[in-house]
């Protein structure tokens, strides 16, 4: 964990920001892998030059600005991207609101007014396909060549594949829509994760035998429906588990919800926040003629769970501390 991670708003103070640092930019949806190589020269190019590293980034996600009526499946929340952030060994983030006048400024008066002249950055890294400004004029390219004369050092990360397949959070969402859970967490760098509190159910898991910590997700989550072994973060503490996500339609068919059945825990979650790691995929959600096949099933799924944490002993985003 990083000590110290600030984080820099548009209402910071300029006397609170530090002077000459060197930021990473982008959305950093996930902090996958692609992400994770820009923060990694913007950690070395502190390195060199004896500099703080930033992550600069925008909330909410410019899409969401863009198009605020189309569902927006978001891989990491702005709590959860921040602590993943604050996990790489960067000094802390910027986090630059993105509204209509964000939207509006150009990209000239993005590198002038912002980046220079509010954070007086010394160095920037960037993903080889990240834009910004007004009509996403702003480009890699145009960072390179505005460097000299601004005096400023620029990186920018080309493409990160896996399988020759490029990186991207859109693959690893529809990863995720198909429950290919090991693809996520390979193009993630690590298992993907969702925190939430726990809330009361109707309690038929207890009845079943299997008492769960129910979490309700993001209306967009758009992981698939289906059965996963977990591990459990609370606070420094692991737990492994098995989770049911979906409707439950041998029941109700209800609105979607995060089920999860701790394995030798016993204890009181309500009204806690428990971060849920996904590390393996163990079956789709299925609809039984009777109590009796579930519970048969699922006492299938907790072997197959146990069994897939078994062979993943420590898997766990690594999080940060956020000041």
């Amino acid at each position: 964990m990083t000590p110290g991670f600030i984080v820099i708003r548009d209402t910071t103070q300029a006397a609170a920001i530090p002077r000459g640092a060197v930021v990473a930019m982008g959305n950093f949806d996930g902090v996958h892998l692609g992400h994770r190589a820009v923060i990694a020269a913007a950690l070395g190019m502190g390195r060199t030059h004896g500099r703080p590293a930033l992550a600069l980034t925008f909330e909410p996600h410019p899409r969401r600005f863009f198009s605020p009526n189309t569902p927006q499946f978001r891989l990491t929340d702005e709590a959860a991207k921040l602590r993943l952030l604050a996990g790489t060994g960067l000094a802390g983030a910027v986090v630059m609101t993105f509204d209509k006048v964000r939207a509006e400024t150009t990209a000239q008066d993005f590198i002038y007014h912002h980046l220079v002249g509010r954070l007086g950055i010394s160095g920037i890294a960037v993903g080889y396909d990240f834009h910004f400004g007004k009509g996403r004029v702003g480009s890699p390219s145009l960072l390179v060549n505005e460097a000299p004369r601004l005096g400023i050092e620029v990186d920018v990360q080309p493409h990160v594949d896996i399988a020759e397949r490029p990186v991207s959070s859109s693959a690893i969402r529809m990863a995720l829509a198909e429950g290919l859970i090991a693809d996520a967490t390979a193009m993630l760098g690590g298992p993907w994760f969702v925190s939430g509190e726990v809330i009361h159910g109707e309690k038929r898991g207890r009845d079943l035998g299997y008492p769960t910590a129910n979490i309700r997700l993001d209306k967009n989550c758009g992981l698939n429906h289906g059965i996963y072994a977990v591990r459990v973060g609370r606070g420094t503490e692991r737990i492994d588990g098995v989770a049911s996500f979906g409707r439950r339609p041998t029941f109700d068919n209800g609105a979607p919800l995060l089920e999860v059945f701790l394995f030798d825990f016993d204890g009181d979650l309500y009204g806690q926040t428990l971060d849920v790691a996904f590390i393996g995929f163990i079956r789709e959600e299925l609809k039984f003629d009777s109590v009796q096949a579930l519970v048969a099933q699922m006492d299938d799924d907790q072997a197959r769970a146990r069994a897939a944490l078994a062979a993943a002993p420590g898997a766990f985003p690594k999080l940060g501390v956020v000041d």
